[in-house]
């Protein structure tokens, strides 16, 4: 698919020196969902926020459907639209007023089929005349997703759409996510929880101290860095590893009952036969075996690990740019 966002070499440091996006080079397909990954500070709100027009950044550009965000901003902001982390809502205005008004902002035309369509869709309509400051946390969530799409945007940015709420709602808002895309828009959203984007993401992008450490189908990503763990159980607790196993690298349990072979799922070569006939040589006997897929969580938390630089050396970052 074309290429709706493309980013190229873009950087941001800020009078303090802090350097909150180092380099980042990413193009966003149209009509996918890319969740972002990554720890608080990462960079992740800096990168939207430039995007959206909010945050200038220090070198490379963006476009946005060819169009620049600096010299073309007009076109590129009415394409985009925005949900914040925060919950900023006025309180005594209507649910109806609010999203009729952003649209407005934008200089769309009066549409009330498309206002009430969109507000049945998002599951509001039936609270349309109510005051926000009536509304639940995970309603108002809601009602900034409905204030996002009100212009009818191409593009929809989510910054952290179900922090603090419930589960049950969370996998809602998944649901409205993939409406959403289904129905053309472009979703890009940064979320702390991993089970969000393995459920709902086409690729996952991990960001690590304003690096993109890697953009990745998410199938593809846990098909080449997901490991496998075999889990071999025995007869009778083992004490310590037996010296003809210490080159399979094999992890003794703490209760000396279980060993554990972890091998990489694209290798040409797993080794578990002749580990498996190994174990048997040591006079281990083998009771059970079982098998675990790495999940993503586990290779988020390897990759921004592996990625990480002392920040002994690094000024404190404002408060803004933290994601």
């Amino acid at each position: 698919m074309p290429a709706i966002i493309s980013i190229n070499d873009l950087s941001k440091t800020y009078e303090t020196g802090f350097h909150a996006l180092k380099h980042i080079n990413l193009d966003i397909a149209d009509g996918e969902i890319l969740a972002l990954l990554g720890p608080n500070g990462a960079g992740k709100t800096t990168l939207i926020s430039i995007i959206c027009g909010i945050v200038s950044p220090s070198t490379g550009a963006v476009t946005v459907d060819g169009f620049d965000i600096i010299t073309d901003y007009r076109q590129t902001r009415s394409m985009i639209g925005l949900v914040p982390q925060e919950l900023t809502l006025g309180q005594f205005d209507t649910v109806w007023n609010t999203v009729t008004f952003s649209r407005g902002l934008f200089g769309k035309k009066k549409n009330n089929a498309f206002i009430a369509q969109l507000l049945k869709d998002l599951s509001l309509f039936d609270k349309k005349d109510e005051e926000l400051r009536a509304l639940s946390g995970g309603m108002k969530r809601r009602v900034l997703i409905a204030k996002a799409l009100s212009h009818e945007p191409k593009i929809l940015f989510l910054d952290e759409p179900t922090a603090g709420v419930d589960v049950e709602l969370r996998k809602d808002m998944w649901n409205i996510v993939r409406r959403l895309r289904d129905s053309g828009v472009t979703i890009i959203l940064t979320t702390h929880y991993i089970e969000e984007a393995e459920a709902i993401a086409d690729r996952i992008g991990v960001i690590n101290r304003g690096e993109l450490l890697l953009v990745e189908d998410k199938q593809a990503l846990m098909h080449n860095l997901g490991k496998k763990h075999l889990i071999v159980e025995l007869k009778q607790a083992a004490s310590h590893l037996p010296p003809q196993l210490a080159s399979y690298e094999l992890a003794l349990s703490a209760d000396g009952c279980q060993l554990t072979y972890t091998y990489d799922t694209v290798s040409d070569s797993t080794g578990i036969t002749d580990m498996l006939q190994a174990i048997q040589s040591a006079g281990l006997m083998l009771k059970d075996i079982k098998i675990k897929q790495s999940s993503l969580e586990d290779i988020f938390v390897d990759l921004v690990n592996e990625g990480y630089q002392p920040a002994a050396s690094q000024p404190a970052e404002p408060e803004e740019s933290r994601a």
